[in-house]
């Protein structure tokens, strides 16, 4: 990780963290994590959050445009990192089988799973208009504000 990037999610955590600080509702915390996101980071056109509901994903806060409303676990980006439980990076969603375009100018997508006791309870989800946007230095620090997000938000 650059030390640039290193320096960027230091601070984008720091914030994230502070503006949780003593806030345990898990919307709240959700709508000022993808705003914190999105304004944060350069080069993304979507950044938000999607919760497990039985077999599915579920739109919950985010900034950009609309967005699909219901994921099917195991399909898409946001549906694959659901289900196996790990960070997907896709520098080209073109390429990714089944990928669900919610926006058409979206070229990249980072996807991390949000786990609590072991479990999936949903994914926070980041779409760029810019090929091969996200490398492992964006995965290492959105896994940490997930965790973050997942540490503060109580009945999740």
């Amino acid at each position: 990780m650059t030390d640039q990037k290193k320096a960027l999610y230091r601070d984008l955590l720091l914030q994230v963290q502070g503006i949780m600080t003593g806030i345990s509702d898990p919307i709240a915390n959700a709508a000022n994590v993808a705003a914190i996101l999105w304004y944060g980071l350069p080069d993304l056109n979507w950044a938000g959050f999607y919760f497990s509901k039985t077999d599915e994903l579920v739109l919950g806060p985010f900034q950009g445009k609309p967005a699909c409303v219901r994921i099917p676990l195991g399909k898409g980006v946001c549906g694959t990192a659901a289900a196996t439980g790990k960070t997907v990076i896709v520098a080209d969603v073109h390429a990714f089988a089944g990928h669900i375009a919610c926006d058409a100018a979206s070229q990249s997508e980072i996807v991390i799973p949000l786990i609590k006791n072991g479990v999936v309870i949903g994914v926070l989800d980041l779409d760029s208009p810019a090929l091969a946007r996200f490398d492992d230095a964006d995965a290492a620090g959105l896994e940490a504000i997930a965790q973050a997000w997942v540490a503060a938000s109580d009945n999740v």
